[in-house]
């Protein structure tokens, strides 16, 4: 056969995947968050906090000097260069583009500026179970405001979005650090290298997740991911001796176990043996009396059994100063699996004194507080503190008559006027069981049908309105119980066409439902 005569190739066909890392939602899980946020963001206004938005990019230089310097700033963020050939990257956190935001209009904004936001962030990072390259944070931030009861206020508010949320007080808790004792230990161990120290911090900052013989990897050598010599990637540790990782472990603790360490039996034991390890260091001393006050703020607020003063909470990023917090659940449960799942931290924060201070060139105080939302509320859906139940969809329009869409829509047009969600079946209308199948993937409440014989009624125009809910318990019923045939009369009534919202809303108070 010649070239001329063979049959053209097909394209090929595009395969759809999704990038690693990466996730998609559906109208339940987006419904959970919108709730979600709902209700941290009533908690934020209710402290005082007014909300301010900034965009997903900024340019790379504004996110802070944690992200490293190298021609193609692409490690840890995603990045770009715009026309100009400047370098704009998405946004790693909420925090550094407030900073940015706040530089920008510092002498418009009252001082202390205070605000939240929420918004998706992103880091370019290896993706694995529960850790996504995508995924959601609400913040508050107090800039402008050197004392500590700022940071105290924070611990507070982060208690209050938790019970708010349905988390009970004892089920979680809020503990409390300062980057300024850790400087202290930092100084009786001789350790001048800022880039160790950061991966210092970065090591215990994971005392939560890993053994703590992997941490003792990771602030002297290094460790493997598979455990073994050339097994999976390798970490390079911070490079400390056994006497300086000695003396920090001795510090810290293991958090996955209650042995020695600076953490006493309450606050204020925790807070005296801190003071005794850091006695010989100036800004040491000072972190600890930062404590001191902000534990008796909590206390006083009615806040001290939930607010918890802990050695091990460094938080892992550059930019804190000061005071560092994480919010920590205590519930215990199981996955689908039947394994035992430990939920960790689902926000921290903490005070980054010197980050509005890059732009500014003089010193801006600042701390604020991050809820992982992605990360709280796979916790909260794990517990059954959310509902996973497919979202309420709305009433459907059947279409019985092709040549009578117009008497349709105008049926959909009023029940919107109501504020009842409605649509107009708009697929192929030739069956009218397809429509009802289609109602029941829309997890609608009700369906409409008009035909010609109800459009025509001697009474007047008459519609069918078909409780699907009512329908499905119908369905799993014995049809000889005595009550099957007054509901079924329920699941599917004739009404007048000018009494179809009244009947609607029957259904939706029947079933105590709502689009909310």
């Amino acid at each position: 056969m010649s070239d001329k005569m063979q049959k053209p190739k097909k394209p090929a066909k595009l395969r759809a995947r999704l990038p690693r890392g990466l996730a998609d939602r559906g109208p339940a899980e987006i419904a959970a968050t919108r709730q979600m946020v709902e209700t941290i963001r009533e908690v934020y206004e209710r402290y005082g906090f007014e909300p301010v938005e900034t965009p997903a990019f900024e340019y790379t230089d504004a996110l802070g000097k944690f992200l490293p310097d190298q021609d193609r700033p692409n490690e840890g963020v995603f990045s770009l260069q715009d026309d100009d050939e400047q370098w704009i990257s998405l946004r790693y956190d909420l925090t550094a583009p407030l900073a940015r935001y706040v530089a920008e209009n510092f002498d418009n904004l009252p001082k202390p500026y205070r605000s939240y936001r929420h918004g998706w962030v992103f880091r370019n990072e290896k993706p694995g179970p529960g850790r996504f390259r995508q995924f959601m944070q609400f913040d508050a931030d107090t800039v402008g405001s050197a004392s500590p009861a700022a940071d105290a206020e924070m611990c507070m508010m982060a208690a209050d979005a938790m019970e708010a949320l349905g988390i009970p007080r004892g089920s979680y808790v809020v503990k409390v650090n300062n980057r300024k004792v850790l400087d202290g230990i930092r100084e009786a161990q001789g350790i001048d290298s800022d880039a160790q120290w950061l991966t210092v911090m970065r090591a215990i900052d994971k005392a939560d997740k890993f053994p703590i013989a992997d941490i003792i990897q990771l602030l002297g050598p290094g460790r493997w991911d598979g455990g073994e010599e050339g097994k999976g990637d390798f970490t390079k540790g911070a490079g400390l001796n056994d006497a300086q990782i000695s003396e920090i472990i001795s510090f810290i603790g293991n958090p996955q176990d209650a042995g020695a360490s600076a953490r006493g039996s309450d606050n204020a034991a925790t807070i005296a043996n801190m003071r005794e390890r850091v006695a010989n260091s100036k800004i040491g001393t000072e972190g600890v009396e930062e404590l001191a006050m902000i534990a008796s703020l909590a206390d006083a607020g009615g806040y001290g059994e939930c607010v918890r003063i802990d050695p091990s909470v460094v938080r892992g990023l550059e930019y804190y100063t000061g005071p560092v917090y994480e919010v920590e659940l205590l519930l215990e449960t199981n996955d689908d699996k039947g394994r035992p799942v430990r939920f960790g931290s689902v926000g921290g924060g903490g005070r980054y004194d010197g980050l509005v201070s890059r732009f500014r060139g003089e010193p801006v105080p600042a701390t604020g507080f991050s809820i992982g939302v992605s990360r709280l509320q796979a916790a909260l859906t794990l517990i059954g503190k959310i509902n996973t139940a497919p979202a309420l969809g709305p009433v459907v329009v059947t279409v019985f008559d092709r040549d009578r869409i117009a008497d349709y829509q105008k049926m959909v047009a009023r029940l919107r006027a109501e504020d009842i969600h409605a649509e107009l079946y708009l697929g192929n209308p030739k069956s009218m069981g397809n429509q009802l199948k289609y109602a029941d993937k829309r997890n609608a409440p009700c369906v409409i049908i008009q035909g010609s014989d109800e459009k025509n009624d001697p009474e007047g125009p008459q519609v069918i309105v078909k409780d699907l809910r009512l329908g499905a318990e119908l369905a799993a019923l014995d049809k000889d119980r005595d009550d099957y045939l007054q509901r079924q009369a329920d699941a599917q009534r004739k009404v007048p066409e000018l009494d179809l919202v009244d009947e609607v809303r029957r259904i939706m108070a029947r079933h105590d439902l709502d689009w909310k």
